[in-house]
């Protein structure tokens, strides 16, 4: 089963520094048929304005990703991490048991980015952060393990305190690549960038898409594509 869910019908939230669009229940927007898709909770699409961001806020037992499409984000936080993370490129921070951090686009354009929340395996244990590169070129024409707990991921992915993969992969137009879904397994997939069919199934730039019981993902670019993909339980 793969739903489209078409980037124009996400939940919405504006101000006079964010523009958001929520794939899942956040905030003030609610929908119960939107709770979350497996172990993910959130997956919010956000612009940050220039000198402004998320101000100081806490945390505690969740597994919090933040891909950034376009710009950079200035992180900082109460065990004194402070990391500028770039297009392309990620950080995790894992709440444990409780962090204060802040979020701000120090650029003098806009900052795009994915923020991703996964529930960990188990609650508490003490907070970290991390951040690491991943050039565009590493991961052309395939999926590469971003940020993971998964078994086998270790060398190249940021770890994660749960049972899910965080993949990017980069696709020419009229290139293809495959995903193996394992059974019981959720995926949640999502265009920055690009249109591809995914087993037949056509998404645009910030289309998410909902999968479950899809042995296989055949994905095929349709335009130059980037696209991200959460496997969760």
């Amino acid at each position: 089963m793969i739903e489209r869910r078409p980037a124009g019908e996400l939940g919405r939230f504006s101000n006079d520094w964010l523009n958001a669009r929520y794939h899942f229940s956040f905030s003030n927007w609610h929908d119960p048929k939107r709770m979350g898709w497996g172990d993910l909770r959130v997956w919010n699409d956000d612009e940050v304005a220039p000198g402004t961001g998320f101000g100081a806020h806490g945390h505690a037992d969740m597994e919090i990703i933040t891909y950034v499409r376009q710009g950079a984000i200035t992180h900082q936080d109460s065990l004194g991490n402070i990391g500028r993370t770039e297009a392309g490129d990620v950080q995790v921070m894992s709440a444990g048991s409780g962090i204060r951090h802040a979020e701000q686009n120090a650029e003098d354009h806009t900052t795009t980015l994915f923020q991703i929340w996964i529930q960990p395996t188990s609650r508490g244990g003490a907070p970290s952060w991390g951040a690491r590169a991943f050039p565009k070129g590493d991961r052309s024409g395939r999926f590469v393990a971003l940020a993971s707990g998964r078994p086998g991921d270790e060398a190249e992915a940021l770890p994660i305190r749960a049972d899910a993969r965080v993949l990017g992969a980069t696709l020419k137009a009229g290139e293809e690549t495959r995903y193996e879904l394992a059974p019981g397994r959720h995926a949640y997939l999502v265009l920055a960038a690009g249109d591809v069919e995914v087993n037949g199934v056509a998404l645009s730039a910030r289309d998410g898409a909902a999968i479950v019981d899809e042995p296989v993902l055949n994905l095929r670019a349709t335009a130059d594509a980037e696209v991200v993909l959460v496997d969760s339980r």
